[in-house]
């Protein structure tokens, strides 16, 4: 685990941004934030909020892709819309480009509202690096597993073959590049209470620093 490292963003509050790969512990990780009442913004929320009926978000699929992906009572067809973009790489990043400034907009204010308020704010985001969202963050950490444990949890947790497992983790980028781009590496190799240990002693840390 690295120790807690120097503000970048000089503001009220300290934005933590917290990532990891498919698999690897990071929902574990936000939950021991969450139990410690860290003010928590979860990338995976607002990209749902951003396609409730009658968003500019969802106005932007239905203009792309046909009205085909809207159910009966006008709400997003999750399923219609996997089944467009589920073996195309291209619609996969058309609807990623469509909706990428919605969501940015949207965890950019609430950064802006939690710090004000907060000593610690935690943004929680699967594809963090993949976004390019460093730069709205004081520091990133990476909850972290060795590949091949990696790919034996997913393998068990989704009840998926060798290759469905590699190619999932393969469609992002590799937990070992995240890692080196990390500032603060939380190791989940172990137990939860180990991962629990580490990301306690972090908090720790932080009180000790900047409380």
């Amino acid at each position: 685990m690295s120790k807690l490292p120097k503000t970048k963003n000089q503001q009220v509050g300290y934005v933590l941004g917290l990532t990891g790969g498919i698999a690897t512990g990071k929902s574990t990780a936000a939950a021991v934030f969450s139990r410690h009442q860290i003010p928590m913004i979860d990338g995976d929320i607002i990209a749902r909020e951003v396609v409730q009926p009658q968003t500019p978000g969802l106005g932007a699929i239905v203009q792309e892709f046909g009205e085909e992906i809207l159910q009966e009572d006008g709400s997003l067809d999750r399923v219609a819309l996997a089944k467009i973009i589920f073996d195309s790489t291209e619609q996969r990043q058309k609807l990623d480009r469509l909706l990428d400034p919605f969501i940015r907009q949207a965890i950019t204010e609430q950064i802006k509202q939690q710090k004000a308020n907060y000593p610690l704010v935690v943004v929680d985001i699967p594809l963090l690096f993949e976004g390019h969202y460093e730069p709205e963050m004081d520091a990133v950490a990476v909850v972290y597993l060795p590949e091949e444990i990696q790919l034996q949890r997913l393998m068990k947790r989704n009840q998926l073959t060798l290759d469905e497992a590699k190619k999932r983790i393969q469609s992002q980028m590799p937990i070992e590049e995240k890692k080196k781009l990390a500032d603060i590496v939380f190791d989940n190799s172990g137990s939860k209470d180990e991962l629990t240990c580490q990301i306690e002693r972090w908090l720790s840390d932080f009180n000790n620093r900047f409380l």
